[in-house]
This record gives structure tokens, sequence and C-alpha cells, in this order.
């Protein structure tokens, strides 16, 4: 017998996919989580579901407040984040985990009012951060959500 070779069950094989596939996605840098190219609600569901820590809840309640004042709102994950459009107007929103806070884009930001306060690179983008201790004025951000869905969005 200590000659024979190990055999293991024939359903052994198929557990270690499983697992795999059940498995948190991975984190990249500032914990945002590497989520697959895809259009739709799954996959940015998939990416809330990986945000660490207090940024789910977050992204849970940014994700009910697009929808709530964006109905027929388009979604997908494209670059590790999640993105929110309109239908043949192109994309309004994205947000992206940093370290220490989330990172909301709106990329025709300049033209909302009041214009976000954090600055981007480009020149119609504007950002605001969301912090784990700091209230987040949902009014504004639904404000700012309903301005950003009725102008042309950004097209990749």
């Amino acid at each position: 017998m200590a000659n024979q070779p190990s055999r293991k069950p024939a359903h052994a094989a198929t557990k270690t996919p499983a697992r795999r596939a059940a498995a948190s996605p991975p984190l990249l840098a500032g914990g945002n989580p590497q989520i697959a190219k895809a259009d739709g609600d799954a996959p940015v569901q998939a990416y809330i579901a990986a945000m660490p820590g207090w940024k789910q809840d977050a992204g849970r309640r940014l994700d009910a407040l697009i929808e709530r004042n964006v109905p027929n709102v388009r979604k997908a994950v494209k670059w590790n984040s999640p993105f929110y459009g309109i239908e043949g107007q192109g994309w309004f929103l994205s947000f992206h985990c940093m370290t220490k806070y989330i990172k909301v884009a709106f990329f025709r930001g300049m033209s909302l009012r009041p214009v976000p306060p954090v600055e981007s690179k480009d020149k119609n983008t504007r950002y605001f951060h969301i912090h784990e201790d700091a209230e987040l004025d949902e009014a504004l951000v639904a404000s700012w959500v309903r301005q950003a869905s009725e102008l042309p969005g950004w097209v990749p």
C-alpha cells in the first residue's frame, strides 16, 4: 500500500476553482477593487461588494442615490471603477477607492452649480471626496447627479 499513489476523490479537483470564484477580488492601490470591465448593474454591485470597510456602505448609498435621481441610469465598470451614464449621452460620473476616501468624478463638473470642490487636470472634470467620518450632504450630491445626468457626458 505504501507504494500506491494517493488518489483524490473525483470532486476534489472541482473544489479549488469554486473557492476561487467565491473569493473576493484583489484590491489594488488604495484599496480599489479589481473588477473586470463589463456593462450593467451586476459588475457595479460586485465592485461595491468588494469595497473595503466603511467604503462599502458609502458606495451602496451613493449607488442608491444615483438610481433614485436618474431612473434610466446606465452602469458599467471600466478601468476598475463604476461608471454611470445615459444611453446615447455618455458617462456623467465615476468613483474610485483611494486610501483614505472615495473619489467621485463628475466629467462635466465645471458646468454644475455649485461647482464640486476638487480640481482636476481635465478642465471640465471636478471631484468631491467622501471621507469616513464626514457627513455626506445627500441633497447637494443629488443635485449634482441630476444636473450631470442632463449634460452631454464623456465618451471614451
